[in-house]
């Protein structure tokens, strides 16, 4: 049980940098010394020292004998950084308790020989669906290059998020937004639809009460290129933006797009966006994680073509009614029950009256 008290301090320590890392992992280490934390750090943003370094440099001569604990395996080459398996060995650690393996071919399962080589202890596997959950998005793009997908719905009990005359906010309540507002904060880019965009005109930014949040890249899925040049995500100059169009959007609205400052990219040449395709274009630019804020049409797009991992389902105690009032997955629909997208590790929480299920899609 003390490796896995250890562990879970390490794991918090990482979660200091949610958001932070990508396109790298998060990673917490404590060095412990007769029972007791004598060092601890964690990994800031790519680029800068790993975890392991800051807790070593912290540890000192208090590192030779100890044990580290880490939540992710000690990276063996050569990067932006030196490698931290080298370090960690030449620093005298007797031994090294891992959360998992490192999931990049460059390292996994070469940082714990370089380890036992030097005579280091190690063990591996201690917390460790806790240390992949952390890391979700990391362990969806570095094997298949493609971003870990999360779709945001915000809906009445009866299934609304809008009434019929296309009225929306506000459904949920403060609690509820605040917590959408934190979740842009910590995925890499938030994706909507044209439709969003022409009807709300949305900022899509991070707006936290304390002013620290990171805004995320703006991505539009418009295949036509009608996103106006005074639309807010176009103008207000508060993050990237990148609208995806398709090879048939007209080339003069496109220039003018790029001219005001956005990144236009073709995904696709029929009448609309490959998601699929657009996906893997963010993936190449290290877009980690997308988080979903569309309509029923985009929603329902993504769902049918399996590009969901994660689903946050806002519910308001409301009731709005009407056959023409809008759902938050729309499109032709699956045929059957045998058909549609099952959801698995559902998780249930109030939030002042609200509720929030936070589920994953069964892949």
């Amino acid at each position: 049980m003390q490796d896995e008290d250890f562990m879970r301090e390490a794991l918090e320590l990482a979660r200091n940098a949610e958001g932070r890392t990508s396109p790298n992992p998060m990673v917490g280490a404590v060095i412990v010394r007769g029972g007791r934390i004598v060092a601890a750090g964690w990994h800031r943003k790519a680029g800068t020292p790993h975890a392991e370094v800051h807790a070593l440099r912290m540890a000192g001569e208090l590192a030779k004998g100890a044990t580290l604990y880490v939540t992710l395996e000690p990276c063996s080459h050569y990067g932006r950084t030196g490698p931290c398996a080298k370090a960690v060995a030449e620093a005298g650690v007797k031994r090294c308790v891992i959360a998992m393996k490192d999931p990049n071919p460059l390292v996994s399962g070469r940082g714990i020989k370089i380890l036992e080589d030097a005579g280091v202890e190690v063990v591996c596997g201690v917390l460790e669906d806790e240390a992949r959950r952390l890391n979700e998005a990391f362990l969806k793009w570095v094997p298949e290059k493609m971003p870990f997908v999360a779709l945001k719905t915000a809906m009445t009990l009866d299934g609304k998020i809008a009434t019929r005359t296309g009225a929306s906010q506000w459904i949920t309540n403060e609690a509820s937004r605040r917590r959408v507002h934190e979740y842009r904060d910590i995925y890499d880019s938030i994706l909507v639809g044209i439709g969003t965009v022409l009807h709300d005109d949305p900022s899509l930014t991070t707006r936290l009460p304390d002013g620290t949040g990171k805004n995320p890249v703006r991505i539009i899925v418009d295949s036509q290129a009608r996103t106006p040049l005074s639309a807010k995500v176009v103008c207000d100059g508060q993050a990237k933006t990148i609208v995806a169009v398709t090879e048939q959007a007209p080339e003069a609205r496109c220039k003018a797009l790029e001219k005001a400052g956005v990144e236009v990219i073709r995904a696709g040449s029929g009448a609309h966006v490959d998601l699929r395709l657009l996906l893997q274009m963010l993936g190449e630019r290290e877009i980690c994680s997308v988080f979903v804020e569309g309509g029923g049409s985009v929603n329902f797009s993504l769902l049918e073509a399996s590009l969901v991992d994660k689903v946050y389902a806002f519910i308001a105690p409301k009731l709005v009614g009407g056959r023409e009032a809008l759902t938050p997955v729309e499109g032709e629909g699956f045929a059957s029950l045998g058909e549609c997208v099952a959801l698995t590790d559902v998780h249930v929480e109030e939030l002042a009256g609200d509720i929030l299920l936070t589920a994953y899609t069964k892949r």
